[in-house]
């Protein structure tokens, strides 16, 4: 089992949006667990709310194929969570 990463920005576009989630989809398939950083950069540490927004988008969409390993947490200029395939 592997750790997978998948980075994301806080404005993210819907279609990469999308994508990251169909990757994330591939990697617990496969029986990887998926690390998903959320960067911050200048004025978008004010927005947190934002990227806390998109983790939880995430969570929805992956219902029922994950479990969660770290709940969204923040160190330094990055928000991180970690899931893996629920067997």
């Amino acid at each position: 089992m592997e750790i997978k990463e998948l980075k994301l920005r806080p404005m993210i576009d819907t279609h990469d949006y999308e994508v990251k989630i169909k990757q994330a989809k591939k990697f617990l398939s496969q029986g990887n667990k998926v690390k998903f950083t959320m960067r911050y950069k200048g004025r978008e540490m004010n927005a947190n709310d934002m990227g806390k927004e998109v983790l939880n988008n995430i969570l929805e969409d992956l219902e029922g194929l994950i479990k969660i390993d770290s709940e969204p947490k923040m160190e330094g200029r990055q928000m991180m969570m970690i899931v893996s395939p629920e067997k």
